[in-house]
């Protein structure tokens, strides 16, 4: 945290630090074009040095809340984001409360142009969405407003993140699977370095040594795409002829996995079930058969992070990370459960 100042810090006090004008000070920080990149990393540096604050933010703090949020997104066309927004815009428009959404393309100048915008608004706090499950570097310090993390947790545990419970969605997935009575289960997933692979693969293990069962194989690790289902699948079929159960970790691989099934005969999921994970409509309801996946509840996230963030507003700011469980959606690629007559 930066030391407490006599006097606030101004548009002045950042231009001199940078060696530049007031005027070129003040394109820089408003991301006007004519600035060169060099100069405009050199004013947003010295600004953040300085803790510089744009005179709206205090004059808004001053009149109370502006009722709007600023959401933050290093990928806005990617999966997580438009859902965990359409989360966050219901539950904001019930309180008639607006949310500005920047798409900082994962760009750390742009981040920060960003984050200086949105202040100049000014917002009343902060939603980061993440672009993936891996812990994600605190923006907080550069935050005078509430800030809450979604998908995405923060390095800071004094920060708040609203997570989905991987460990939980691959819980739900395994068991399906073993109350169908399928007893020869492999694994397709993403890389092995993305942490809710680990944790949906780990999770999938610890429920088959539950109930006595043994991996087929170990967990094959790789991309996202089916690409890399077709070819995993193809793999697992002639490797182990028993194969009757396919946990995926996305339903991009578990769509590849069962356009590869299908070209080699097998029949879904006669033969072998198939589980993916994310419950991606593009895929999982167009998939041939359709696919029983773990929906994240992404709109959810959104909606709690709103939830949380309005604590914060009032004085009830939490800490540390919140998990939200996951839910199976039974579609044919598992087919009916088992008759017990």
């Amino acid at each position: 945290m930066a030391g407490r100042r006599s006097r606030p810090v101004t548009l002045s006090d950042v231009a001199a630090l940078a060696g530049v004008s007031v005027s070129t000070a003040s394109k820089a920080l408003n991301g006007r074009e004519e600035v060169a990149a060099a100069t405009r990393d050199r004013v947003l540096a010295a600004a953040d040095k300085l803790s510089f604050q744009p005179a709206m933010v205090a004059r808004g703090q001053s009149s109370g809340r502006t009722r709007t949020v600023g959401l933050i997104s290093d990928e806005v066309a990617g999966r997580p984001t438009f859902p965990i927004l359409l989360g966050v815009e219901n539950a904001l428009s019930d309180k008639e409360m607006s949310v500005l959404l920047c798409d900082t393309q994962s760009d750390p100048t742009r981040r920060q142009h960003y984050i200086r915008t949105l202040l100049a608004h000014p917002v009343d706090g902060f939603i980061v969405v993440g672009d993936g499950s891996n812990r994600r570097a605190s923006l907080t310090r550069h935050i005078p407003v509430p800030v809450v993390y979604v998908y995405g947790e923060s390095t800071d545990h004094r920060d708040l993140s609203v997570l989905a419970d991987d460990t939980d969605g691959g819980r739900l997935a395994t068991e399906h699977l073993v109350s169908l009575h399928r007893k020869h289960i492999a694994h397709v997933t993403g890389p092995p370095n993305n942490r809710a692979a680990r944790d949906r693969a780990a999770a999938l293990r610890t429920v088959l040594d539950e109930a006595w069962l043994a991996l087929v194989g170990e967990p094959l690790f790789g991309e996202w795409s089916q690409t890399w289902g077709r070819h995993a699948a193809k793999m697992l079929a002639t490797t182990y002829p028993n194969l009757d159960a396919i946990f995926c970790g996305n339903d991009q691989i578990a769509a590849g996995v069962a356009q590869a099934l299908q070209n080699l005969g097998a029949l879904i999921p006669d033969d072998i079930a198939i589980v993916g994970y994310d419950n991606w409509e593009v895929f999982a309801a167009d998939c041939q058969p359709p696919l029983t996946t773990v929906d994240l509840n992404l709109q959810q996230l959104g909606t709690t992070a709103v939830t949380e963030l309005l604590a914060a507003l009032g004085g009830r700011q939490r800490h540390g990370v919140i998990r939200q469980p996951c839910r199976l959606v039974v579609r044919e690629s598992t087919g009916p459960p088992p008759s017990f007559e």
